[in-house]
């Protein structure tokens, strides 16, 4: 028995197909996730620095500092 028959034996045998093709579908979706994730936690970027006043220092009218 050559290597060709040998490997064209065990694909027939195979029931499940390409292992690789039938986990694809698990990993889009966990890109998609992790995607979706990135994005929220880029649109909370320099949220801290929106209010910093002229002075350098953060401003807060909630506590009465700016009185």
């Amino acid at each position: 028995m050559d290597l060709a028959t040998a490997i064209s034996t065990l694909a027939a045998e195979s029931e499940h197909g390409n292992v690789a093709l039938e986990t694809f579908p698990y990993g889009l979706l966990a890109f998609g996730v992790f995607g979706v994730l990135a994005l929220i936690m880029a649109s909370y970027r320099n949220v801290a620095n929106r209010h910093v006043g002229a002075d350098g220092h953060a401003s807060s009218q909630a506590d009465g500092a700016g009185h």
